[in-house]
């Protein structure tokens, strides 16, 4: 995956480079903790806003599903989600309050006012040839 900034109005961006219609879901931190939000939509290259207006905090958090092929975009940042459209408040004790735990990785803004998320292919390693 890369994660790279583009010129765009003031808004948290994600676009999605891939082949697949993908599941995008987002966490971060607002004046009263954290708050997942999930789940946004992408067709196969196609973008879509996440938050509007100038963002309001340097680190981002996303976990994505690739409903075309399977498998996701994850990492080690322990958030709640649920199958459904969601808001959740707080990332404490997810599975207790009935909610699903999910890695999200990082995406650090550098604090700018605007980013925009390049979700791609992840890297494939070319096959090797079996050896007799």
């Amino acid at each position: 995956m890369i994660l790279c900034a583009g010129p765009a109005k003031a808004d948290l961006r994600l676009c999605n480079q891939t082949e697949s219609k993908v599941g995008v879901s987002l966490g971060y931190r607002d004046t009263q903790g954290w708050v997942t939000e999930g789940w946004w939509e992408l067709k196969p290259k196609g973008c879509e806003t996440l938050l509007s207006g100038s963002l309001a905090a340097r680190f981002y958090y996303v976990f994505a599903v690739d409903y075309t092929r399977g498998g996701e975009w994850g990492g080690r940042a322990l958030m709640c989600t649920r199958d459904a459209e969601f808001t959740i408040r707080g990332i404490e004790d997810c599975l207790a309050r009935g909610f699903d735990r999910n890695g999200f990785y990082e995406v650090d803004t550098g604090e700018q006012k605007n980013w925009t998320i390049q979700l791609t292919e992840p890297d494939r390693t070319p096959a090797t040839a079996a050896k007799p």
